[in-house]
């Protein structure tokens, strides 16, 4: 017998300062079985700070091999922007930066393991991928914090998150790369 995802219910009150994003966000995240915290944990921050109309989860889950885990979609059903989590081979992100006009990965990944990766074959417009590290640290202080169903604020403000769960206030910064390594 297959064993089945796990739903989260997080209740988010998004501050995205540096976007002049303000929300009152309700998400139901499925957590699959091979799925860590760390990487539901990216995904929703992900979900938030490229929250705008039409974001929504993939509907074939995180597994999709023709979806992104996140996506923004057009009134017509087009992909707008694609958002990536964790550490997406070339070969994906080549596939996404083809079919969108904006691709975002957000990552706990260490730079350089990506920026090999990025090296193993060409990506179109690679030099046009944003790339989005989240402190591991921070994501495991904000793991014991948070259960199945949770309130939270979320802040983010000149690279910095602040995130306030039962009164108590988490930072970490969020930080802003490119996909090819600087001395490529």
């Amino acid at each position: 017998m297959a064993i089945k995802a796990t739903v989260y219910h997080w209740q988010v009150t998004l501050s995205d300062v540096d976007r002049g994003v303000y929300e009152a966000l309700d998400l139901r995240l499925a957590r699959q079985p091979s799925e860590s915290m760390r990487y539901l944990l990216t995904r929703a921050i992900a979900y938030c700070l490229c929250y705008e109309e039409g974001i929504g989860f993939s509907k074939e889950g995180i597994a999709s091999t023709d979806e992104p885990p996140l996506a923004v979609r057009d009134g017509a059903g087009t992909i707008r922007a694609w958002v990536e989590i964790g550490a997406p081979s070339a070969e994906r992100l080549h596939k996404a930066s083809k079919a969108a006009q904006r691709v975002a990965l957000f990552t706990h990944v260490e730079l350089s393991n990506l920026w090999r990766e990025a090296r193993s074959r060409p990506i179109y417009n690679v030099e046009e991928i944003e790339v989005w590290r989240l402190e591991t640290s921070f994501l495991d202080a904000l793991d014991a914090k948070v259960d199945r169903n949770t309130k939270f604020e979320l802040v983010h403000s000149g690279g910095e998150l602040y995130v306030t769960v039962a009164g108590e206030t988490l930072q970490g910064a969020i930080g802003r790369h490119k996909l090819v390594s600087p001395d490529a």
